[in-house]
């Protein structure tokens, strides 16, 4: 779940009164603005907001996943791989109405909250938070698997509570650091997918390939069908991360006529990708040596010959370390800004002295993925991730269809109504496919979000209720009554 960050001080500047108003009236008349001003520099173009998606979907999941896939589907990897794209491209059209239609930060928080109301807001908002955790776990775990053991053989288990501790350790130190290594890290992990399909076609060239697993769907377990669901459900963690690009709609320059175009520009070049890589792991290994990897891509590199394994496990490991790190990041400074909005408790604020990082929070969240990866297999992590963002993503195709009586911004982007209809239905239909155990814990940690989203909404109505009574004036109206704009905002922008 590859995230890209920003520095904050749009995020701090637009709580600053009447000052940012003055600031946020020179923004106002960019072409494609809001009409309602900006604290945030308009800098996006659609390439660069291309390239912005890209580096999110094209993540580190697919260096894990790809045999758990073969594994639920059988040889034929890509048939899920391009299942999840188009379900995920159902789900985007619905991103792309409302991030056009409310070019602000905010992303599916502030979409629940302008449909269902702050407690919606505030689940939405607690279900990415989560997910980011969940994500940091299956990464460790996947960390610890077979690239590592190119270099040296260790259990699992510790492997990923010592790589959460040295992330959180890199994470406390400060976000300028990472967010340099960001577009190396980027072009190395991408690079490594581009070596798979060139040794995937090499070894088909020199005879060594299979391409009659790429018709073999299904398992001795599961029928081609529950197959191919089962395994769209891993796949779909593999296109994840366009969601969080609706965080920076506000910094676009046009977003009503860039948004559209990079979203579904990146995704069908991350499909591509995907789909390549998929069918060269296939063709090039037996599908059960597949299956049986916590590393799959390297067993391609193996049976190609001529690279280096450890090379290639090298380029491996980055992929998962910088994508962990950075999902780490989101998740700490989104803990800090739910805190700090007093929708998690206020210790969560605590920042280190001089660094000014948010120690607390990191600590929190960190403990929380090693007791998560110590629990969970990466497929099941993966799986509870996918389960928390489908009910994400069922709040935001709902959405689109109760706002559109809202007119919002003229000329935003329409999605055909029956898009997001089958987005909620392609959200119900991955669900169904998602183990109990998944459910157990992905339910259990809903569950919490209810539990501090009703104690956030109570405590919110009870300090607006005694203002009143001392006769206070009214604080502004905020667009996201929730917090969750600020939520998002410490997302994107930390």
């Amino acid at each position: 779940m590859h995230r890209t960050f920003r520095g904050t001080r749009g995020g701090m500047a637009r709580r600053g009164g009447n000052s940012t108003t003055a600031q946020a009236g020179t923004d106002t008349a960019a072409p494609g603005g809001t009409g309602e001003g900006t604290a945030l520099k308009r800098a996006l173009t659609t390439p660069l907001l291309y390239f912005f998606i890209l580096g999110d979907v094209l993540g580190a999941g697919v260096y894990v996943l790809v045999g758990q896939v073969a594994a639920d589907a059988g040889g034929a990897v890509w048939v899920p791989l391009v299942v999840a794209l188009l379900l995920a491209l159902l789900t985007a059209a619905s991103y792309a109405e409302l991030a056009t239609k409310y070019p602000r930060a905010g992303g599916a928080s502030h979409y629940a909250t302008r449909a269902f109301g702050p407690f919606a807001g505030f689940v939405a908002g607690f279900c990415m938070l989560a997910a980011g955790v969940v994500s940091v776990a299956a990464l460790a775990r996947g960390f610890g698997g077979d690239y590592l053991s190119a270099f040296v053989t260790l259990p699992v288990g510790l492997v990923a509570v010592l790589f959460l501790a040295l992330l959180a350790l890199i994470n406390a130190r400060g976000i300028k650091e990472s967010t340099r290594a960001n577009v190396v890290a980027t072009l190395i992990e991408v690079g490594g997918l581009m070596v798979i399909i060139v040794l995937g076609a090499w070894l088909l060239l020199r005879g060594d390939g299979d391409v009659g697993r790429l018709t073999q769907l299904g398992t001795p377990e599961k029928g081609a069908a529950a197959a191919v669901l089962s395994g769209s459900v891993l796949a779909y963690y593999s296109f994840v991360g366009f969601e969080t690009s609706v965080n920076v709609a506000e910094e676009t320059r046009n977003p009503r006529r860039s948004y559209p175009r990079a979203l579904f520009g990146a995704l069908a070049t991350a499909g591509a990708v995907y789909v390549l890589v998929g069918l060269a792991a296939s063709a090039s290994v037996p599908t059960t040596r597949l299956a049986e990897s916590s590393g799959p891509l390297l067993e391609v590199v193996k049976e190609a010959g001529g690279i280096p394994e450890r090379l290639f496990s090298a380029i491996a490991l980055v992929a998962v370390a910088n994508g962990a790190l950075l999902t780490g990041i989101m998740s700490s400074r989104l803990t800090y800004g739910m805190a700090r909005d007093g929708l998690l408790p206020s210790a969560l604020t605590k920042v280190l002295p001089g660094r000014r990082t948010p120690w607390a929070a990191i600590a929190v969240t960190t403990v929380l993925a090693m007791l998560l990866a110590l629990t969970g297999s990466v497929a099941t992590l993966a799986s509870t991730l996918v389960l928390l963002l489908l009910i994400v993503f069922l709040m935001v195709n709902t959405a689109v269809l109760v706002l559109r009586r809202d007119e919002g911004e003229a000329d935003h982007f329409r999605t055909p109504t029956v898009l997001p209809v089958l987005g909620i239905a392609s959200c119900v239909l991955l669900a169904t496919q998602i183990e109990g155990a998944v459910w157990l814990r992905g339910l259990t940690i809903v569950a919490v979000g209810a539990l501090l989203g009703a104690v956030a909404t109570a405590r919110r109505k009870r300090s607006a209720h005694g203002h009143g009574r001392k006769g206070e004036r009214a604080a502004p109206v905020q667009t996201d009554p929730s917090g969750a704009q600020d939520q998002n905002r410490s997302h994107e922008h930390t």
